[in-house]
């Protein structure tokens, strides 16, 4: 606290715009890289977290310690893993027969996933370690990353949490095992916010003022914000609807396009009691939503573009724009294309990466589209220097 506490009261000041980092532009540099790093991190251990569960290996793992697990190494360790994977629901009723080869294969994703959510956690406190020793983290950037810390630590509980909802016997001797899409969707939720608070932060801390050059381009990023906000919080329902589509297995229900079988809406979509019920676990409702809600994102963004296309707007702002309408095409055929390929691994797991790439753009566009400090707004011209004829 004593650091935090001193950066607090030296912290940079341009012009009366309060700094996240101290030490100059070199030690802002050094942070945001480090947090863009660990953005970075975050987003392959969703693309990980994604194939884990594609290759159906993230059961294989039937225990958890807090300090971390030694995978077995010789036959007698790897014997007695499989006798405890053997006595779980997934083996009885999925694998049952599966040789010890191939238990290995689904051990080893899963146990690459831990591992690595694990290597993030000493690959951001070490170095949150040094800044602070440095004297570069101001009390606020502090608190933000301690927050991000603490819910990154929380994620491996919520991680065991939904694993163990797949090992414990379904509620039919027809059921599947598999994870609780609830606790899925909650799993995955708190991978995107983590993911969100760091790119965020590392945004701020080497952008603290959005680009700027003219009072007018003020005012039109102002008027692109108002359509940015909403469209942003479609995207994210949209992604977390991904959550439940996975969880509930809908993606291999109905793998027609744009029909759901031979019919637009199919039949059952409110068989479930309470009706609520039907929107998070009914596969045919779920897939439906996702759907829908997929197409609801295509046109939100479309028309973002139409509106805001002869606006005058600063340059980085039009191609962020144009990158996010390009990114939503890419991830509505990626989303199509998995579903019409009955969700392979590959085309599954670019389809997850897409959903965080496309949230990514959003991020960037709303982080650019901030309103300028009084002290830019008062040197800011009307119009740009390179508008003047």
């Amino acid at each position: 606290m004593k650091c935090l506490t001193l950066a607090a009261t030296s912290s940079e000041s341009k012009e009366g715009l309060k700094l996240l980092v101290t030490g100059g532009p070199q030690a802002r540099k050094l942070v945001g890289t480090w947090l863009f790093g660990s953005a970075a991190w975050v987003f392959s251990m969703v693309v990980l977290g994604g194939v884990t569960r594609l290759t159906r290996s993230g059961l294989s793992m039937t225990d958890w310690k807090f300090t971390g697990e030694f995978p077995p190494l010789s036959d007698e360790a790897w014997a007695k893993e499989f006798e405890k994977y053997k006595q779980s629901p997934e083996y009885k009723r999925v694998n049952k027969g599966m040789n010890l080869e191939d238990f290995k294969f689904i051990y080893w994703m899963e146990y690459a996933h831990r591992m690595w959510g694990r290597g993030l956690g000493i690959m951001f406190a070490l170095p949150f370690s040094y800044f602070l020793r440095k004297g570069y983290i101001t009390l606020r950037l502090g608190v933000q990353l301690s927050g991000l810390f603490a819910l990154g630590a929380g994620q491996g509980f919520i991680g065991w949490w939904m694993v163990k909802s797949g090992l414990e016997e379904p509620p039919s001797e027809y059921s599947q095992p598999r994870v609780s899409p609830y606790r899925l969707a909650a799993h995955l939720t708190s991978a995107f916010a983590i993911y969100c608070g760091l790119f965020w932060t590392a945004l701020s801390v080497v952008m603290p003022e959005p680009p700027a050059e003219s009072l007018a381009w003020v005012r039109g990023a102002a008027k692109v914000k108002r359509l940015a906000l909403p469209v942003s919080f479609i995207v994210g329902i949209t992604a977390i609807s991904g959550a439940f589509v996975a969880g509930n297995d809908a993606g291999r229900a109905f793998n027609t396009f744009p029909k759901m079988g031979d019919t637009w809406i199919p039949d059952g979509i409110f068989e479930m009691k309470p009706l609520i019920r039907n929107f998070f676990e009914n596969t045919a409702t779920v897939q439906l939503d996702h759907r829908l809600l997929a197409t609801t994102t295509l046109l939100a963004i479309g028309t973002t573009w139409w509106f805001t296309r002869k606006l005058d707007i600063h340059p980085a702002v039009k191609a962020l724009i144009g990158s996010t309408v390009a990114m939503t095409a890419v991830q509505v055929t990626l989303g199509v294309s998995t579903l019409l390929s009955y969700v392979p691994v590959s085309l599954g797991s670019a389809h997850q990466a897409g959903a965080l790439t496309l949230l990514t753009l959003m991020l960037l566009l709303n982080h650019t589209l901030r309103r300028p400090s009084p002290s830019l707004l008062k040197s800011l011209p009307q119009v740009a220097k390179s508008n003047f004829s």
